[in-house]
């Protein structure tokens, strides 16, 4: 399909999208919440939460090396304790915000503080977090509790929202979880880096889900330097390691011979992607609307925020756009690598006004992912063309776009040289 064609086939009544959500997500999760208290007070017997089967874990970064470190457990015990745990799924079940709020406000954290330096610990409370983190499956726990919960929402723009929070005495594991051999392969050689350890997990078929998990439970690297990772840290770090692999896979493979413009929306968040032929460079620009999550003023302007790296990549951490960088640029490599090319790509982010609560980098990483397997990219004659026919469709004006994009303010230089 020509980029023309395609443009003009996108039309949608964002107005009266961004009305429904509104409604939607009025009073639901306060609603919600204040049910969480009485569902803990059904399922805690006296002080112990028997029974509860815990698909993830959580840790803290509030005074590290002195940190929170958590157990999640679905409150509900007839629920399936898998379909609580973040993951790509969600996308494939449809999840909006609401939905995923509501299904981690069901999650207990049962809490205890330690140090992060977790080298030879395998007993008590970290012993039990670790063997959750490591395990294949959900794993059945008995939790010891010290009084009621504190009943908030946690919310962080790079890790899962997660609910209640309730200081745990001891926790006892009721089965004997069952551990991939490849884990077990990482975990007994007390030489192997993280890095390479993460690779080899990825090459084995494990998501980027399951594979900070086991890092931010201390399960992966040198045996000296095994150390819990805080959650937001290890999901960053990941994303950030497998995608410096695949680059390194597409350094010697041909480029792609024609400039391709895919589009995919979730969650109120529009992801622009455009393909264009050359080397590897990679750029993300976040169009953040005003009255939404991260831009709250309704009468303001739209916050632009760009990262980038060239063919050599990146030496430093990202400055404005934080774990939503390596996130959108996983989901580029992941299908650069299924094809064997590279490409110069240029990836808009639009988090609309209804993108009114921060679920997470998974919905980026989820949101580029599937942009590229459920539908066919529109073809431009040129990167110039792609943007000037792409620009009307953003909120911001393409002399805003060309004042923060480095690619797209090379594009235009390139023309005036002439």
């Amino acid at each position: 399909m020509r980029l023309d064609e395609f443009i003009e086939d996108f039309e949608r009544d964002e107005a009266a999208k961004r009305r429904r959500l509104a409604r939607e997500k009025s009073y639901e999760i306060t609603d919600h919440l204040d049910d969480v208290e009485q569902q803990f007070e059904r399922v805690v017997q006296g002080d112990s939460l028997f029974g509860s089967t815990a698909p993830e874990i959580f840790v803290g970064r509030s005074n590290y090396p002195d940190i929170s470190t958590g157990v999640l457990s679905p409150m509900d015990r007839e629920a399936d304790a898998d379909t609580f745990a973040t993951s790509g799924k969600w996308y494939q079940q449809g999840l909006g915000i609401d939905d995923v709020l509501q299904r981690r406000t069901g999650l207990l954290n049962s809490t205890r503080s330690t140090q992060v330096n977790v080298e030879d610990v395998w007993d008590g409370f970290v012993g039990v977090q670790r063997e959750i983190a490591i395990a294949d499956d959900p794993v059945d726990v008995e939790l010891g509790l010290d009084g009621q919960p504190e009943i908030d929402l946690s919310l962080d723009d790079i890790s899962t929202p997660t609910g209640p929070r309730a200081r745990a005495t001891d926790a006892t594991l009721t089965e004997n979880p069952s551990v991939p051999r490849a884990v077990e392969k990482t975990l007994e050689d007390d030489d192997w880096q993280a890095e390479g350890a993460m690779n080899y997990l990825y090459r084995r078929g494990f998501d980027v889900y399951d594979i900070n998990t086991i890092l931010s439970a201390g399960a992966l690297g040198q045996g000296r330097n095994r150390r819990l990772v805080p959650t937001r840290w290890s999901i960053t770090a990941v994303d950030d390691t497998v995608g410096k692999f695949l680059r390194g896979q597409l350094r010697t493979a041909s480029s792609i011979d024609e400039v391709q413009v895919w589009y995919n929306e979730y969650m109120a968040n529009d992801y622009w992607i455009i393909l264009a032929p050359g080397n590897w460079e990679f750029e993300l620009v976040e169009l953040k609307a005003p009255g939404s999550i991260w831009n709250p003023d309704p009468e303001g302007h739209y916050y632009l925020a760009a990262d980038n790296e060239s063919y050599e990549g990146r030496s430093a951490y990202v400055d404005e756009t934080s774990g939503a960088y390596y996130a959108s640029r996983l989901g580029v490599l992941e299908h650069l690598e299924s094809i064997d090319r590279q490409a110069t790509c240029l990836v808009i982010r639009h988090a609309s006004d209804a993108y009114w609560a921060p679920v997470g980098v998974w919905q980026i990483r989820e949101g580029i992912r599937h942009a590229f397997e459920e539908s066919e990219p529109a073809i431009a004659e040129s990167f110039h063309e792609a943007i000037t026919e792409l620009t009307p469709r953003l909120p911001v004006s393409l002399g805003d776009l060309r004042r923060k994009s480095k690619l797209v303010a090379g594009v235009q230089s390139q023309l005036t040289d002439f």
